[in-house]
């Protein structure tokens, strides 16, 4: 079966603590919940969490969504976001089934970072590594008026923003995230195909801004 791997990148640092990283943790739960109820999503979906702060950690390795636990996500530290994309990089090269002359692999991967501060540590090191791989989709996402939006977009041209990092912003972005991944399990098992632009995804609810 070719996996359709779906990697969320999580800013749990010390400016998440409380509300944020309350929402972030009910978000995972509700994107995995949808998930489930999804048919298609059930079939291909495979979800990894990696979360940074001083440091990056993949906390939930590429898990398939009947056995997915929720993991323990607490905040704390700095916000090392170059350490993640790194850390995501040589994940992927571990996890990801690669295509051969025998098999097809695994599709590229979905990617959605969310922070809500800028990167403290080494970025371009990160970046380096991340854009010597390949992925399907990536989205990055700004939570609240602290994130910079030009750093992400040093990632993907695929960039939201949210107003407030709140509970309730928070959870129409996971909810987002899960009607985009739906779409993406849905496109594979009727064509075939990857996810390419932003304009394949769902529209992002009101709280969810498209930075052009």
């Amino acid at each position: 079966m070719r996996r359709l791997p779906v990697y969320l990148l999580l800013d749990t640092s010390g400016s998440m603590y409380g509300e944020p990283i309350e929402a972030v943790r009910n978000g995972v739960q509700t994107l995995i919940s949808s998930l489930r109820s999804d048919p298609y999503a059930l079939e291909t979906a495979f979800i990894s969490i990696i979360t940074f702060n001083s440091t990056a950690q993949q906390i939930t390795p590429l898990t398939e969504l009947a056995a997915f636990q929720q993991p323990n996500i607490d905040a704390s530290g700095c916000t090392a976001l170059g350490e993640a994309l790194s850390l995501l990089a040589k994940t992927t090269d571990n996890e990801i089934v690669k295509t051969t002359a025998e098999r097809k692999g695994d599709w590229r991967p979905l990617v959605f970072i969310m922070t809500d501060g800028e990167p403290t540590d080494d970025f371009n090191v990160g970046l380096n590594e991340f854009k010597s791989r390949k992925f399907g989709m990536v989205v990055a996402c700004a939570a609240g008026q602290g994130a910079n939006t030009n750093t992400l977009k040093q990632i993907t041209e695929n960039v939201v923003q949210l107003d407030t990092a709140d509970s309730a912003t928070i959870k129409a972005f996971f909810k987002w995230v899960s009607a985009s991944i739906s779409t993406g399990s849905k496109k594979i098992e009727e064509g075939g195909i990857n996810l390419e632009k932003m304009s394949e995804l769902p529209p992002p609810p009101p709280e969810v801004n498209i930075v052009v």
